[in-house]
């Protein structure tokens, strides 16, 4: 769980909320990747294919681009040392959320205009 990360933090209750096992998930799916080769903290270009790959199916497969992993590397890798840290990598987990909210905000708007027709 997350309160074994965070030492400081005292759980309240012994059931974690949701919004914590989901923080939870992130930083073990991380470190589950990241720990296959050279620095256990960091993401390669070869893991983060493997983590893309293995945990964001659906995301991939709707993609054409055959750089798609090059362009994201690039993207996410700020401090250029040709890996992903976990900071940069949580950048890329907050924007697919982001476009994933956008998208369906968007179907709901598409849908009551549809029912008030």
């Amino acid at each position: 769980m997350i309160f074994v990360l965070c030492p400081r933090a005292v759980p309240v209750h012994n059931m974690p909320t949701q919004l914590e096992n989901a923080m939870d998930t992130l930083i073990k799916i991380f470190h589950h990747y990241s720990g296959k080769e050279g620095d256990k903290y960091k993401l390669n270009k070869g893991e983060l294919k493997q983590l893309l790959t293995s945990e964001l199916t659906d995301f991939l497969s709707c993609q054409k681009d055959p750089q798609l992993v090059d362009k994201i590397m690039t993207d996410l890798d700020t401090n250029k040392d040709n890996e992903v840290d976990f900071n940069e990598f949580v950048i890329l987990v907050a924007a697919l959320t982001v476009a994933c909210n956008d998208f369906f905000e968007e179907q709901l708007k598409q849908k009551e205009i549809g029912n008030d027709k």
